[in-house]
């Protein structure tokens, strides 16, 4: 399972642990009170966990993007026709701003990161 689908699953989880203690609450039950608080700090701790493997692996990513030598924005045209770029550009990697990558990166236009001038 990768982190994003493991985010997600625990974010189900908190989602439902937080309804049934607020149920339990509405009911006055300490004991199931207590049980569902317990887990979900469980479930804060492992969503924390999981958030900065996600962050420390897409710094690393970043750090080998950044790595290749030649960089430079992307004409419209060139984003237009990735296709035909992406052939006549062996190993080309192109980041869009918005995406966790760019974001992180801190990118404001769609760059492409390649070891040779293109």
């Amino acid at each position: 399972m990768n982190l994003k689908e493991e985010l997600h699953g625990l974010n189900d989880k908190l989602e439902q642990f937080r309804r049934k203690l607020a149920a339990a609450e509405k009911r006055g039950d300490k004991g199931i009170m207590l049980q569902f608080r317990q887990e979900i700090n469980a479930v804060n701790k492992r969503i924390a966990s999981a958030k900065t493997q996600q962050t420390r692996e897409l710094s690393k990513q970043g750090g080998s993007v950044v790595s290749l030598k030649f960089k430079r924005p992307l004409t419209k045209a060139e984003q237009a026709d990735m296709g035909k770029l992406k052939k006549s550009v062996r190993g080309l990697v192109v980041v869009h701003p918005m995406t966790a990558l760019g974001r992180e990166m801190g990118i404001k236009v769609v760059t492409g990161f390649a070891a040779k001038e293109f």
